[in-house]
């Protein structure tokens, strides 16, 4: 469910200062979802499209992004520079907020479990990386079936890839979900979560989610996966996962990226462009700005909560020798647009249980 939601920024070239108008939608039909449920599907390789030109032109090092992209085609693409500058500084984002979680206190085993998962290569680049045995950490990735079967195909087609995995690994009949000691693959449709939609709309009660250890400190990561949800059914997700780890005993975190600032003319284009074709970014406009995304982690028991927007991260995470490297790679002519594109889209990161030494790393990360 991943996507880089970049708008077209041609389009925006064309009607800069103009501002769209905003048109109100009705509740989808059911035929309306199922066609909107397979573009939302769809997406996750516009992404792994896009982490491969970032990997390509030397933004990031992914020997596992290649597999993901099947088409030699689309492996040609090539995007934009400020949208390989995004690329960049989303993954090192949160990639520096998962490794400090992993990290802190090496003595105690952890819990990840990444919410629409995709063809995300996370797990195996932490594999690859991080000095942590592989019994320190177990990753669970959740998606809808559709986008398991594919990731498991193409992890079962690549020796390269699965033999990354720790075995022994157990993988259904039906291929969709991937059993192994750290790594486990499980398909749900997220929505299924919130009680009070399962009956009115058609969507079937979930499988309980299994192979989680509520004993362990956990942290929950969205890339581009909540926004898709409406407002209820997100916030559906987040109630779901902080009763599932009770706060007198358990230690959970999260992880949320996702675009925001939709009401200036930048992001009325976005949202316009997104919508010709076919993707509604449901929680957009009432998690619209970095203290209401704080504020969403609150309510939802998560005492501590930061938040940042990409040309926050860009100027205060990346180092001055990295900047340059990066921008050694490509030409950025578009500065102004890059500053507005990349001060729409945001991550927001949030744990409870705050004498918890797990989240000491993460007290040191400075927020905007």
């Amino acid at each position: 469910m991943a996507a880089s939601h970049i708008p077209n920024l041609n389009t925006f070239r064309a009607i800069r200062g103009g501002r769209p108008s905003r048109r109100g939608r009705s509740a989808l039909t059911e035929e309306e979802r199922a066609v909107s449920d397979k573009i939302i599907q769809g997406t996750d390789q516009d992404a792994s499209v896009s982490r491969l030109s970032a990997v390509e032109v030397g933004y990031l090092s992914d020997p596992f992004a290649r597999f993901f992209v099947p088409s030699e085609n689309e492996r040609r693409v090539r995007r934009y520079p400020i949208i390989n500058r995004g690329t960049f500084v989303r993954t090192t984002a949160i990639d520096k907020l998962v490794e400090a979680f992993l990290s802190a206190e090496s003595s105690v085993k952890k819990q990840i479990i990444s919410l629409g998962a995709g063809s995300d290569t996370r797990f195996f680049r932490i594999h690859a990386k991080l000095p942590c045995p592989p019994n320190s950490y177990v990753y669970h990735e959740l998606d809808f079936s559709r986008n398991t079967a594919s990731k498991i195909n193409t992890i079962t087609s690549n020796t390269s890839v699965s033999r990354s995995i720790p075995g022994p690994v157990d993988i259904s009949a039906d291929g969709t979900t991937l059993r192994s000691p750290n790594y486990t693959i499980q398909p749900i449709d997220l929505r299924s979560l919130d009680s009070g939609k399962k009956s009115d709309q058609g969507i079937s009660q979930p499988d309980v989610l299994t192979h989680f250890d509520v004993s362990l400190p956990t942290l929950l990561v969205s890339e581009c996966c909540l926004v898709y949800l409406e407002p209820r059914a997100a916030d559906a997700v987040l109630d779901y996962f902080a009763a599932l780890f009770p706060p007198l005993s358990s230690s959970l975190g999260i992880i949320v990226y996702e675009p925001f600032n939709p009401f200036d003319s930048f992001g009325e284009v976005m949202v316009s462009n997104l919508a010709a074709r076919g993707i509604v970014l449901q929680t957009l406009q009432k998690y619209h700005s970095l203290d209401v995304q704080k504020s969403r982690l609150r309510s939802h028991g998560f005492e501590t909560a930061e938040a940042a927007d990409v040309d926050f991260l860009w100027e205060d995470w990346i180092d001055g020798k990295e900047k340059d490297r990066v921008a050694g790679l490509e030409m950025v002519d578009e500065v102004e647009e890059w500053k507005l594109l990349a001060r729409h889209y945001c991550v927001v990161w949030g744990y409870r249980s705050n004498e918890d030494k797990i989240w000491d790393k993460w007290r040191q990360i400075k927020g905007q």
